[in-house]
């Protein structure tokens, strides 16, 4: 079991591939959908996710691994193939987000705890034989109004420790992702107070993964990187969010970690793959340092697509070349130059 884990986990994080995040809810791709005017229906949003799944160039060249949602990992193509397949049979390797969302969390000045550890063992069980070999769990960090308290870090880390757990145990592999929420509601914070309370974070996250008994080395962290709150009066230059991020990293994370995939949070897509270049152009780190970006790899492709048939190609094409230049990224090799689609 130790070895299947840690094999999976260094498949995540191939050398030039990264992670889909294709795990929007129902709730969240609905919002994305308003945006083209498309109706969210289970056919569109199944006829959505086929459309990435089937750009053969960007799934076999680019992408290590895709999460899903609940609805996706057991849905069929339009021809009938289960869409899990499609990721298997492109090479890339099927995830499941498990997580039941943040909600409010008593007692704290409107701070967050994610949910659904109630039953998740029989869950994880069940995607395990649907297909899944690794999940997702996402805790949400806010900075503004004098949070993050240590009673919401506390709580956020022994449920992504428990997650990790019940993960292995089962043979997933868990992501976990403590986000430092760039662009929450007071996201007004310098760069300098989100290392602080990343490092806190990162911290405390390391210790309760020790304390469950969570095999580093079958694991994979997916943090914020290091940059100001979007509101915030000053924004950092990319070369310090690289340089910043870097540091709290080496300060934090344990080396027996295979791999770290950003997430991309608030930032637009060329500002993630600048980041994760300058991040990786430094050098000097025990893990792979790639991405596991949701928007920054499909906006483009969404407004390409806006529903009609029609359009599929035009939006792989938007698709792979996301897909593309974040995979340069993960060598330092993406430059402005190369955001040109030829």
């Amino acid at each position: 079991m130790n070895s299947e884990l840690a094999d999976i986990a260094a498949r995540m994080v191939t050398p030039g591939k990264g992670i889909l995040a294709a795990d929007e809810s129902s709730g969240t791709i609905s919002k994305r959908f308003a945006q083209i005017d498309v109706e969210s229906t289970e056919d569109s949003r199944r006829d959505y996710r086929e459309m990435l799944f089937r750009s053969e160039t960007a799934m076999r060249k680019y992408i290590s691994g895709v999460i899903l949602f609940d609805e996706t990992l057991r849905q069929n193509a339009a021809d009938g193939t289960p869409l899990a397949r499609l990721i298997e049979d492109a090479g890339a390797i099927p995830g499941i987000k498990v997580d039941a969302g943040a909600k409010a969390l008593a007692g704290s000045n409107g701070e967050k705890i994610t949910e659904g550890l109630d039953g998740l063992r029989e869950r994880l069980s069940e995607y395990h034989q649907l297909g899944a070999r690794f999940a997702k769990w996402r805790a949400v960090i806010e900075i503004g109004g004098g949070n993050p308290s240590w009673s919401c870090i506390k709580s956020n880390a022994h449920a992504l420790a428990r997650y990790a757990a019940l993960c292995q145990e089962v043979g997933i592999v868990p992501i976990v992702e403590p986000e430092i929420v760039m662009d929450g509601p007071n996201a007004s914070h310098t760069i300098e107070e989100c290392r602080r309370v990343s490092q806190w974070t990162l911290n405390t996250v390391f210790d309760e993964l020790f304390e469950a008994n969570v095999m580093l080395e079958g694991m994979i962290l997916k943090p914020n990187m290091i940059i100001a709150g979007q509101r915030a009066a000053k924004q950092a230059s990319p070369e310090e969010v690289a340089e910043q991020t870097v540091a709290c990293l080496k300060a934090t994370v344990p080396a027996a970690v295979p791999g770290v995939a950003f997430l991309s949070g608030g930032q637009g897509d060329e500002q993630a793959s600048q980041h994760l270049s300058l991040i990786n152009q430094i050098g000097g780190s025990p893990w792979a340092l790639t991405f596991s970006y949701g928007r920054a790899l499909q906006q483009a492709a969404l407004k390409a697509w806006i529903g009609k048939a029609e359009n599929v190609a035009a939006a792989q094409n938007a698709f792979t070349h996301r897909a593309r230049m974040n995979a340069l990224a993960t060598a330092a090799g993406w430059r402005a130059e190369l955001e040109q689609i030829t």
